[in-house]
């Protein structure tokens, strides 16, 4: 492990807002830099109550202005949402304000359902080879102008803002070795295939003009707290809105709670037990230890932290937590 980062979807909770959520992932963001994490990653999701980074550039600017090292990352956009131009202007806005310090994760699904995906009027017609042929048109707008190019991305021409490749399935992987980028791993809400897309990544990577060898990260839940009992109750929060979002009916995050047996059947605890397998919980050793099996496992170059905690100071101490754990093993 090279780098530890952190993913935050900027939760929005209940009784709360999602002006509240901001500032807390501002404040989260301002305490990262100063525990070690390297980059603060922002996803683009749209008409979920919970979440508040649907404007992820804009989202990603607010934490650049609070902090003076950490990178910020979209992790990610989502490509097919939008025209390749506008993200390579709103990227290179941010790397013309912010230089050295902005990573652009794309991923290749809506990130929302079919009827919203139509009010952001992305093309009906667009399929997995789209995205493909997008990626390396934003690619081209970062490049220093060409003779005769007639469209160029300003702010964005010349800056060569790095491109990360985002997924959960071989695709991502697949594309990511072809054209010589980074690669993260989903695996926080979809480990299936975590394994067979590192080896596909790291078998098949090409080298480029923007990376000599393969560059892999993967994302992980972590819920740690000063015992196992309160790690496992922080963590009923986001059981309980995996649970809603297979019930079709997502919210705004819940409180904790003792006990989800009255919250869902069996079958359904058992869909949410496999979407968040990977997920270190409780105390420092146990986390520690957690992560020193999965560190092992996938010899990922960084490890993506996340964990969405309804109360704010708990989602702090989580994260401070995992990184005095991954210090302690940069260090080791």
């Amino acid at each position: 492990m090279q780098a530890y980062s952190l993913l935050d979807l900027a939760p929005i909770t209940e009784g709360s807002d999602a002006r509240q959520a901001l500032l807390n992932s501002r404040d989260l963001a301002v305490h990262a830099e100063q525990w070690g994490y390297y980059r603060f990653w922002m996803a683009e999701h749209h008409s979920m109550e919970g979440i508040a980074s649907a404007a992820t550039a804009v989202a990603l600017g607010y934490i650049a202005e609070a902090t003076s090292k950490l990178r910020i990352a979209s992790g990610g956009v989502m490509l097919p949402n939008h025209s390749p131009l506008v993200i390579a202007e709103q990227f290179g806005t941010l790397a013309s304000l912010y230089p050295g310090r902005v990573d652009l994760g794309l991923g290749r699904a809506p990130g929302t359902d079919g009827v919203t995906m139509r009010a952001l009027r992305r093309k009906q017609t667009a399929g997995a080879d789209d995205f493909p042929n997008e990626v390396q048109e934003l690619l081209h707008y970062f490049e220093p102008k060409q003779p005769g190019q007639a469209v160029l991305a300003i702010p964005g021409e010349g800056l060569r803002v790095p491109v990360w490749i985002l997924g959960s399935s071989l695709f991502g992987a697949q594309l990511a070795a072809h054209l010589g980028l980074p690669y993260a791993f989903a695996s926080h809400f979809a480990p299936s295939m975590l394994m067979q897309a590192l080896q596909t990544y790291r078998e098949h990577f090409r080298p480029s003009r923007w990376l000599s060898k393969p560059y892999a990260a993967a994302a992980i839940n972590v819920f740690a707290a000063d015992s196992d009992e309160e790690g496992r109750y922080l963590m009923t929060s986001v059981q309980q809105q995996f649970i809603a979002l297979h019930k079709g009916r997502p919210g705004k995050m819940k409180a904790p709670v003792k006990d989800l047996s009255s919250l869902a059947a069996p079958f359904e605890r058992l869909q949410v037990d496999h979407a968040l397998a990977e997920t270190a919980v409780g105390s420092k050793e146990s986390v520690s230890k957690w992560i020193d099996q999965f560190l092992n496992r996938t010899q990922v170059d960084e490890l993506i932290i996340t964990g969405a905690i309804y109360d704010h100071p708990a989602r702090l101490k989580s994260f401070q937590l995992a990184s005095e754990i991954l210090e302690e093993k940069k260090h080791s």
